[in-house]
């Protein structure tokens, strides 16, 4: 065959060939805290089933009636059991207590950690850095056969939760180890008008894009906003 192996290879995929995500379940758990409930108000607006969790089944269902939008709320053993995905938005204090107690829950499931491990005192806030590295390593450590993905860190709670804004212009870097997951995320996160999911490397990089979270509370306070973050040339 005189042919070059170069001829045979597939074209490169495009990286903005995003799978159809319309049709999946979204669990939050820590959906009654503000950046739960922000999540799962933006995409239950978009059109994605969306089910909030509480330690408190009870709670959860006071704040998805508050959300409206056809979103459901149940204890955290039953939002992880009938989601697809699962999005982590538990305070850091919990983060891994809750994460094992729901290990055989989050079997098979594809996991998002949204959390910000975050100290605070009289200077402002600053980064805390998990014994696994991250809290994304954590939850992967803590979950061995679930399918972990790290996204939507930088998100204002105000901006989600305010039904006045139409879009909120920001982009969501997303972090994992298979390709398919990471683009899955990418696609939930483009389902919120003006977001953009954009792939940032596996998880051992989780780390610095967690602690950047200090760094915005910062431009906030100094300049009374609601920062986000571009990336450009992409």
């Amino acid at each position: 065959m005189t042919t070059s192996d170069s001829a045979h290879k597939a074209p490169a995929k495009d990286p903005w060939d995003l799978p159809d995500v319309s049709g999946l379940v979204v669990g939050v758990l820590g959906g009654t805290g503000p950046q739960g409930k922000g999540l799962a108000y933006r995409l239950a607006r978009a059109g994605q089933k969306v089910i909030i969790g509480s330690r408190a089944a009870e709670r959860a269902r006071a704040a998805a009636e508050e959300i409206g939008h056809g979103v459901e709320g149940a204890d955290n053993a039953e939002t992880a059991r009938r989601s697809d995905i699962v999005i982590v938005a538990v305070p850091w204090e919990g983060h891994g207590k809750t994460l094992e107690s729901l290990r055989g829950e989050l079997a098979g499931k594809l996991v998002v950690d949204c959390v910000n491990p975050l100290g605070f005192d009289k200077k402002g806030a600053y980064a805390l850095k998990p014994e696994e590295g991250s809290a994304a390593e954590q939850a992967a450590a803590l979950l061995p056969d679930s399918r972990v993905t790290a996204a939507f860190h930088h998100l204002s709670a105000v901006l989600l939760r305010d039904p006045e804004i139409e879009r909120i212009d920001t982009d969501v870097m997303v972090l994992g180890e298979e390709r398919a997951d990471v683009e899955t995320v990418q696609a939930l996160a483009g389902r919120i008008p003006g977001m953009r999911g954009i792939f940032a490397g596996r998880l051992r990089n989780a780390h610095q894009v967690e602690s950047l979270v200090a760094n915005l509370i910062s431009v906030n306070r100094r300049y009374k906003a609601h920062a986000g973050l571009r990336i450009t040339d992409v």
